[in-house]
C-alpha cells in the first residue's frame, strides 16, 4: 500500500544547522498558509557523514537528498526539503513532484576575516582560498590564476570558522545560506558577487519541498507555497544544466530571472522578460566559456537548451567530458 501523508506532516531534512533553519522556514509557511503544525525529522546524509572527502568522491550529484528520498518512499516522512542546488537533474521515480519556495539571494560571496579582502581583485598574490566547487574555483581561476586554491569541507559553520581561525585566507559560500544562519555579520558582512561576473549553481538560493508523486493531500498542502516566478527560472536553469551534461558538481552556472520589458506595462504578457547568464569553465581557469540572453519569458526554455549547444560547441563539450573522468 502506498504511503500517504500523516495528519501531523513530516518533514525530512539533513541535520545540519543550515538545513533545519531551511526546514523551519518552509514549517512556518506551511502554518501560514494551511494551519498544520509540522514535526521535524531529521536524517543523516552520505554527504554529511562524509565530511573529509571531496563530493565525488563519495558518490558525486544526490549525496545529499538520496536518503531524505528513502524516507519519503518509505512512509517515514511525508515532505523532504533541499536547497534546490542540491537536486540532480533527473527525479528520482515515486518522489518527482514538489514546489519550489521564493529564491532567496541567489549570489556567491567572497568571504574573509572581518572583510579584509572586498573583492576578488584585493586578496593578494598567493592568498589561500577554500572552495570545493569546480564552478567556483573555474571562474576564481581565470581572474586570479595567482590564488593558492584548497578544498574546505564541512557545513557552512565549520567553513566559515575555518576561515576566522586563519585556516584560509578567503572561502566563497552562497550568499543565502550565510544569511539565514545568521553568519554574515562574522565575516563584516562579506562582499557578494555579482551575477553577471561569478555566475551561480542552477538553482542555488532556492528551497524545494519535495513530495511522493501521487500524496494528494501534500500536495494540496505545499501548494500554496509554491513561487511561480522561481519555478519558471529554476526551471530554465536545470533545463540548460541538463543539456550541456553537467551535475551540481561541474563546473557549470547559470542564472535566469525574469524581469519587465519598459516597453509595456509589467502586467502586459508582452512585457515579461528573461535574462539567463551561463557559465562553463576550466577549474584551472584557462577557459572561461560566458554567454547571456534576453528572451521573452516564454521562449526562455527554449533559449537556455541552445545556449547549452552553443557553450559546448564553443569548447564546453571537452571541458565537461574531462569532468566526467576526474568524476568517475
Amino acid at each position: 500500500m502506498a504511503a500517504t501523508c500523516t495528519a501531523e506532516l513530516r518533514i525530512a531534512t539533513r541535520a545540519s544547522r543550515l538545513a533545519l533553519v531551511q526546514a523551519g522556514i518552509v514549517a512556518e509557511a506551511l502554518r501560514r498558509s494551511s494551519g498544520v503544525s509540522p514535526s521535524i525529522v531529521e536524517i543523516s546524509t552520505k554527504g554529511d557523514a562524509a565530511r573529509d572527502r571531496s563530493i565525488a568522491a563519495i558518490g558525486g550529484d544526490g549525496v545529499f537528498v538520496k536518503e531524505l528520498e528513502a524516507a519519503l518512499l518509505e512512509g517515514r516522512a511525508d515532505i523532504a526539503v533541499h536547497s534546490l542546488k542540491d537536486l540532480p537533474t533527473e527525479r528520482t521515480p515515486g518522489v518527482d513532484a514538489g514546489v519550489t519556495l521564493e529564491r532567496a539571494d541567489a549570489r556567491d560571496v567572497l568571504i574573509s576575516r572581518d572583510n579584509r579582502f572586498a573583492s576578488i581583485a584585493d586578496l593578494p598574490v598567493g592568498a589561500v582560498v577554500g572552495t570545493s566547487s569546480l564552478r567556483r574555483r573555474a571562474q576564481l581561476a581565470n581572474v586570479r590564476p595567482d590564488l593558492d586554491f584548497r578544498d574546505i569541507r564541512g557545513n557552512v559553520d565549520t567553513r566559515v570558522r575555518k576561515v576566522l581561525d586563519g585556516e584560509y585566507d578567503a572561502a566563497v559560500l552562497a550568499f543565502a545560506g550565510m544569511e539565514r544562519i545568521g553568519l554574515l555579520g562574522l565575516v563584516g558582512g562579506g562582499s557578494p558577487l555579482a551575477l553577471d561576473v561569478f555566475v551561480p549553481a542552477a538553482g542555488q538560493g532556492a528551497l524545494f519541498v519535495q513530495r511522493r508523486t501521487n500524496d494528494e493531500r501534500c500536495t494540496d498542502l505545499i501548494a500554496p507555497l509554491d513561487h511561480a516566478p522561481t519555478t519558471a527560472a529554476t526551471s530554465v536553469e536545470r533545463i540548460f544544466l541538463r543539456a550541456v551534461g553537467g551535475g551540481c558538481l561541474a563546473p557549470v552556472g547559470v542564472h535566469a530571472a525574469a524581469h519587465a520589458d519598459g516597453s509595456h506595462p509589467a502586467s502586459h504578457p508582452d512585457g515579461a522578460l528573461m535574462t539567463i547568464q551561463a557559465f562553463i569553465g576550466s577549474p584551472n581557469g584557462d577557459v572561461a566559456i560566458r554567454l547571456s540572453s534576453t528572451v521573452a519569458a516564454n521562449d526562455a526554455e527554449a533559449r537556455a537548451a541552445t545556449m547549452a549547444d552553443e557553450m559546448l560547441a564553443a569548447g564546453g563539450r571537452e571541458i565537461i567530458a574531462r569532468h566526467r573522468e576526474i568524476g568517475a
